[in-house]
């Protein structure tokens, strides 16, 4: 059900199984009639290469971010 101030509530379960947690930031998009809840990695782009992907590596404690193209350039360097 949907609030009257518009909120709903995802049941612990999902959130248990998708990581998300209390306070956690959600991206919201609209896809013909459905609505799709994404949950927020901010800044997920290669230092190295510049590309923009949930695919991308976070290391470091999210310091360094990489894809896998841009990791391969840095050991190609070493």
């Amino acid at each position: 059900k949907v609030d009257e101030l518009g909120r709903v509530v995802i049941p612990i379960e999902l959130r248990r199984t998708l990581g998300i947690a209390e306070k956690d930031a959600l991206e919201i998009y609209v896809d013909d009639e459905k609505i799709i809840l994404k949950k927020y990695k901010p800044n997920m782009t290669c230092q190295v290469t510049g590309e923009v992907s949930d695919g991308n590596l976070s290391l470091a404690e999210g310091k360094i971010i990489l894809s896998k193209e841009g990791a391969e350039q840095i050991l190609n360097e070493l």
